[in-house]
Formats: structure tokens, sequence, C-alpha cells
């Protein structure tokens, strides 16, 4: 015991420096060692010291894996999954996740049924209820809609932000679409009304943000969707930026062979573009430096033969620590 009060008594930026580097789980344990320490690792000083340690050092990284409960895997071990208690009441199925960063997850059931959740402290903040608008025109009485979220960091403002879009779809063939940002500082959502000329055409002309899923990517500090080509078109990657709150279409490589199914993801950061080509092979595109165009770089190819394996979908989660290997998830079924 006498012990124990000599290392609870060393110097705050001593203890500090020890404590960063440790696991989320292992620091609230310690909060019982002592008051001091309960409220140094409580402090958002010391949050944020600690996150940026584990981003600047690709440590303390974990899997949300998803069947009919919501599970949670060390990235390092990949050994042991923990079941996760998200804080929305289910009926039946599950939660949705759209989107993480920085520890923060977003999780869904409906429209009116939106959290941010930290499964490490069990912390939670449900979003106040913001009714879909139905847009007025020459919609039928019940016209289709169609809702996609996205979620992540201003790093200005420091504020976390939730991104709701929501095309309506009538039978007479007319379009529209309504967007809101929720902020978490200020526990509210506002409209955007200036979405530039050319996002409103894609919408009036029908097309859906990203088809086979409605869930942002984040990367560069701004969240993206495909918007599939059609009558001859090929997809573009249209970004809403979180710190000036507007849209913008993100540049694609040059030299890219045509035919492929686009899909987005994030590795360390970074803007991925997945290529599927007709279940053949897949090929993986990273923008080093964001908007750059120039930076696009040709990271890897995956086939078929090198899998030993039939698949539909590829995409890559993360690197090892070493930076040896990369974990892929394929078909969303399957992690080699």
């Amino acid at each position: 015991m006498r012990n124990l009060k000599l290392d609870l008594n060393f110097p705050s930026d001593v203890i500090t420096d020890i404590l960063c580097q440790l696991p989320v789980k292992t620091l609230l344990r310690f909060r019982c060692a002592s008051r001091r320490w309960c409220s140094q690792i409580g402090s958002p000083d010391f949050i944020k010291i600690h996150l940026s340690h584990s981003l600047a050092t690709n440590s303390n990284l974990s899997l949300l894996l998803k069947n009919w409960y919501l599970y949670s895997v060390e990235l390092d071990s990949l050994r042991t999954a923990t079941e996760l208690n998200p804080p929305l009441n289910v009926i039946w199925g599950v939660t949705d996740v759209f989107g993480s960063c920085n520890g923060l997850v977003a999780v869904c059931n409906s429209e009116e049924e939106i959290a941010l959740w930290n499964p490490s402290t069990r912390k939670h903040q449900i979003l106040p209820v913001m009714p879909v608008e139905a847009p007025k025109g020459d919609l039928n009485v019940k016209p289709r809609r169609f809702t996609f979220y996205g979620f992540g960091h201003d790093p200005i403002s420091d504020d976390y932000k939730v991104v709701r879009m929501v095309q309506f779809v009538g039978d007479n063939g007319f379009f529209s679409a309504e967007v809101k940002v929720y902020s978490l500082k200020s526990n509210s959502w506002r409209g955007i009304k200036d979405i530039p000329n050319y996002i409103r055409y894609l919408f009036q002309l029908g097309y859906l943000l990203f088809y086979r899923r409605g869930y942002a990517t984040l990367a560069g500090g701004a969240l993206h969707w495909v918007v599939p080509g059609g009558f001859g078109c090929y997809c573009m990657i249209v970004a809403f930026d979180l710190v000036a709150e507007e849209f913008r279409i993100v540049p694609q490589p040059d030299h890219v062979d045509g035919g492929f199914v686009m899909d987005l993801g994030v590795l360390e950061g970074q803007l991925l573009m997945i290529c599927n080509y007709g279940n053949d092979f897949v090929d993986v595109w990273v923008m080093k430096e964001y908007r750059l165009k120039e930076s696009w770089t040709k990271l890897f190819k995956v086939s078929q033969s090198s899998l030993n394996r039939d698949f539909g979908q590829v995409m890559p989660l993360a690197y090892s620590k070493r930076g040896d290997k990369m974990l892929l998830e394929v078909d969303k079924d399957k992690l080699l």
C-alpha cells in the first residue's frame, strides 16, 4: 500500500504520459485508484491527449461486427468478440451503425431514433427528433423516400455532426431532397439551404446516393457517397464538407478502365475508391492527399485467384500494427 501511495503522487505530467498509452478499458478501471486519477482520466484535456496518442500510434482500434447483435473485437488480436448493448431499444433485428469517429459510434433504428454512443464508456446522447419535411410541388400523396446518413468530426469547431439527406420520389417522376445537419455541441438540427445546382440536378434526375448502402464514408473532414451513373454516365463521388457544410464533387483518377462497380472506403484516414470488375478482380485506389486529383495512387489489386475463392465485394479495413498485412472484408461476411 505504501508503494501504491508513492505511485499516485507522481507529478501530473508523468502520470499523463503513462496513462495515455493504456487502453480505454484499463483507464476506466484505474479511475477507482484515487480521486485524483478519476478526475484526471475524465478531464477533457486528457481525453484529447489520449485520442491524439491513439491516432498517432494507430492503437486502441476495434472492429464492430454486426449480425443479429453488435460485437466489438480488438483489431490487434481479432480473438475475442464482446457483445455490445447499444442505447436504442430494438424489438426485432439489430440497431444500424452508420458511422464512427474518434471512439464515438452513430446508431439508428429509424429516422426518429438516432444516437451517438461511446461503447467504451457506455455514455450516449439521444438525438432530438427532427421530422422529415415533405417537399412542396407536384408530388403524389405518399411519395417514396430514401434516407442517407453520415457522421463525422468538424475539427475547426471541435464538434461532432450527423448529416441526414432524404430524397423524395413521386409516381409522376418528380424528385426532391432535404438536407439537415445535427450538431452535438448545440444538440440541435438545422437545414442546409444552399445546395449547389448540380447536386439539385442530380436529385431531380433521380440519381440516388449510393444504390447499395446509404451510409457515408468519412475521410479528409468530409462525408462521401457514390452517385451511380445513368444513361451511359460514370459514377461520381459526392462529398459533404463538415466544416464548410457544403457539397462538392471529388475528382477521380485518370486512366481507370471502365466497366466497374464503385465503392468507397477509408484506410488510415485516406479516401479509397474500390473498383469491382464483374466479380473477377478489384482495384483499390487511395487518395494520398485529399482533394488533389494527382495524388490518386493504385494501392493494389485483388483477384479471385489470389484469394482462392469467388467473391462479390472486397473492402480494405485496416493495416496490421507492423504495416505488413491488411485486413479485408469479403462479401460482408468474411475477414481475411
